[in-house]
């Protein structure tokens, strides 16, 4: 689907967020408060609106979006419980392709990461191959928590970039 912004600032509330909802997994909490900033001049002042409603966030709530999203190549993938767009980008980038030795590397990594943080590894995973993700997971095991939640966010921001291009058209405004 791809709509004009015009189109997106016509959306009346439960179509808005039924449509944009996911851009942030399974947040459509923001969606739901960035509407009200309607009329967007353009696909980008939507997508700043979006992070600046992320980042007014304390750190918790920032941790919850982050809580959000599903293991790499986790459970969710494997029962085929991910949401649609999830599904697309891991299959994506060969986290539904992973050898025996990379799916136990990559569960274990997982586990190690968020007993660290209390969080999933969030990367946007349509900008990577399972090659870079496991290199990513394993060097960002050793960060600290606040620079790992930043990383994690910057990551959400741009899936929810990528997510936002998929729906509206980006050269047009009001």
């Amino acid at each position: 689907m791809n709509m004009d912004i015009a189109t997106v600032n016509a959306l009346p509330y439960e179509d808005f967020v039924d449509i944009l909802g996911n851009v942030v997994e399974k947040c459509p909490i923001i969606t739901a408060a960035v509407w009200s900033g309607r009329p967007f001049l353009s696909l980008a002042v939507l997508e700043a609106a979006i992070s600046e409603f992320i980042d007014a966030l304390p750190e918790s709530g920032k941790e919850g979006i982050l809580r959000c999203h599903p293991d790499l190549a986790g459970r969710d993938l494997q029962s085929g419980s991910l949401t649609r767009e999830s599904h697309e980008e891991q299959a994506g980038s060969g986290m539904g392709a992973l050898n025996s030795g990379e799916a136990s590397r990559m569960a274990r990594l997982n586990q190690e990461y968020k007993e660290r943080f209390g969080f999933p590894f969030v990367i946007c995973a349509r900008m990577h191959d399972k090659e870079n993700i496991l290199r990513q997971l394993s060097a960002r095991c050793q960060n600290e928590r606040a620079v790992e939640r930043a990383r994690g966010i910057e990551e959400v921001k741009k899936i929810c970039h990528l997510r936002l291009q998929s729906l509206v058209l980006t050269d047009n405004k009001l």
